[in-house]
């Protein structure tokens, strides 16, 4: 009896000392967002098409990503930054994601920071080219620099200042674009003119207030939509600037 307790008292002993000596149990690592801040809506295109576009999900403390594929399969929209996140990952590194929405709101996710880069594409820039032509002469079939037909002005425009690259011709680049209503219309879409949809004969750039820039007999000017000697048939959004 003796024996056995002595050997139950060595055993006890030997376990205590095992479990003060064990290894310490890591806890499993997770992915931990340090810090979300809303920034002003800014625009952004793709710098590394390879990069990803991920959703985040769960507590701040155990955050779930999961990868929605890379940036190439979505094109080269304009991306809109609404907010920023340094999230603290579970390989112990640190990454600085942005919460980016596409111009046609279909494509929503975080984005690692270096993955886009701020655009050009804004209605600002693309106003002051436009500007800058003022009063350059009309030639029918021209395309600029310093000559232009209205679809040659547009396309010039739209190339210069926001790398989008219109259909030559009226009628090609209100085919190709989302259309718009008078209504819904916003800075930087074109407006179109003719005696209907299918036979457009003139193309301006919206530029709000009723008012365009465009290329006319007269050269290149601002001046009122909705007059005597212009009918106004459609718009269409080939940018989306957010206006």
């Amino acid at each position: 009896m003796k024996q056995r307790l002595i050997a139950l008292i060595v055993a006890i002993v030997g376990l205590t000392v095992g479990l003060l000596h064990a290894p310490a149990v890591e806890a499993q690592a997770t992915n931990r967002v340090i810090t979300t801040t809303a920034v002003t809506k800014t625009a952004y295109l793709t710098k590394n098409s390879q990069g990803g576009l991920y959703q985040m999900s769960g507590p701040a403390n155990n955050t779930k990503i999961k990868s929605l594929g890379k940036l190439q399969r979505y094109g080269n929209p304009t991306w809109f930054v609404t907010k920023q996140r340094q999230v603290r990952l579970a390989n112990r590194t640190t990454a600085k994601y942005a919460y980016v929405t596409s111009a046609n709101n279909r494509v929503k996710g975080w984005v690692k920071t270096g993955s886009i880069k701020k655009s050009t594409r804004s209605f600002t820039n693309l106003y002051n080219v436009a500007k800058s032509k003022l009063g350059h002469r009309y030639v029918y079939g021209a395309v600029g620099p310093n000559t232009f037909d209205c679809s040659g002005y547009t396309k010039y425009v739209f190339k210069q200042a926001a790398q989008t690259n219109l259909p030559r011709v009226a009628q090609a680049q209100y085919r190709q674009y989302r259309k718009i209503s008078k209504q819904r219309a916003q800075k930087g879409d074109l407006v179109f003119f003719g005696s209907n949809t299918g036979s457009i004969s003139h193309v301006g750039i919206y530029v709000g207030g009723g008012k365009m820039i465009d290329a006319q007999d007269n050269g290149v000017k601002n001046e009122k939509i909705y007059v005597p000697w212009w009918h106004a048939v459609g718009y269409c959004r080939p940018v989306n600037f957010g206006a």
